[in-house]
């Protein structure tokens, strides 16, 4: 038994003394992308995957969530996650996640398959397809009136600057705000969004019928804590009727979009999400959970580190990390 593996059973016990480790994932591409670098790509998520196997016991969350519940996980308790619900979710994770053995829930915001994209991959696609040497911001609504009216794109650091710079400015925007400023960039700068970012319903099934788990990310992925009460409750549970009429089957589990405690989800939400008739919930607070946990803001984190010791060390750090945020009520 390697010194990671035994430092992770001994923070983490069998039984009511436990943590579960949740980790998180959006993508798993197929060739590294130079816009997208903290994505992993193929042969890094295969090598994850091998880490996570020697050192955790991974556990699918239909197993993992009644363990906690009753206070019988195993010691060093881990399940995988994804988030969003993207194509190659289904073309490369699965079969890698496949190869290993290994079980996994994917949650999945409703209103972007068959077709639709995520509007912050709107804006990365913007920027990959230019060509220009700058983006055009001219008569964008939304941006703040300090913006620049347009931004450099020679260069691979400029086009990352260009994506990060756009991505923050327009977050947190109402979402139809935001739709239409998205909208403004792509037609001031003549770009387009591919139509095959995100998973087809089919996809979807094949999916669970391969053993994986599903779970609700709302319909349309917004910021639950901007929105008000009703459009919550829609999203939220607009999302579940769709996926168990998909699949024939009860969605038990749900994650907050972008998932920060009472930044993009609030107290409110939480209750929204239990009263919908979901088993648990998942946030991005780092930490881990313990027996007696508050079920519908369970923590997730996943170490963003290339080296396996590295990984493995921030990993444990986590798994000791005793007070994850949570909303306040």
């Amino acid at each position: 038994m390697n010194l990671l593996r035994t430092a992770f059973r001994l923070v983490s016990p069998p039984g009511r003394s436990a943590r579960l480790s949740i980790l998180i994932f959006h993508r798993v591409l197929a060739q590294p992308d130079p816009l997208q670098p903290h994505e992993p790509d193929a042969r890094r998520f295969s090598e994850l995957l091998g880490w996570l196997k020697d050192w955790f016991t991974i556990l699918p969350l239909d197993a993992a969530i009644p363990r906690l519940i009753d206070g019988s996980l195993p010691a060093r308790a881990a399940a995988i996650t994804f988030d969003d619900g993207y194509a190659d979710n289904h073309d490369v994770a699965l079969p890698l996640l496949k190869a290993h053995g290994l079980p996994a829930t994917f949650f999945i915001a409703t209103g972007h398959l068959d077709g639709g994209a995520m509007w912050n991959d709107r804006i990365i696609e913007s920027v990959r397809t230019l060509s220009a040497d700058a983006i055009r911001l001219d008569d964008v609504p939304g941006l703040p009136a300090t913006a620049p009216v347009q931004l450099p794109a020679r260069s691979l650091t400029e086009r990352r600057a260009a994506i990060d710079f756009l991505l923050q400015q327009l977050k947190y925007l109402e979402p139809e705000s935001r739709l239409e400023a998205v909208a403004a960039i792509a037609a001031r700068n003549r770009t387009q969004c591919p139509g095959d970012l995100m998973m087809s319903s089919g996809q979807v099934k094949a999916m669970a019928h391969a053993g994986m788990g599903i779970g609700a990310h709302t319909a349309t992925h917004p910021i639950l804590a901007r929105l008000d009460e009703r459009s919550a409750r829609t999203e939220v549970c607009t999302s579940k009727s769709f996926l168990e009429t998909l699949l024939g089957e009860p969605v038990r589990y749900f994650a907050y979009p972008n998932g920060k405690p009472d930044l993009d989800y609030t107290a409110r939400d939480a209750a929204i999400v239990r009263d919908a008739g979901f088993t648990a919930a998942f946030s991005t607070a780092w930490g881990t959970t313990r027996p007696g946990d508050d079920l519908f803001q369970l923590p997730r984190f996943t170490a963003w580190d290339t080296q396996r010791r590295a990984f493995g060390t921030r990993m444990l750090r986590n798994l000791a990390f005793t007070t994850p945020q949570r909303a306040r009520s």
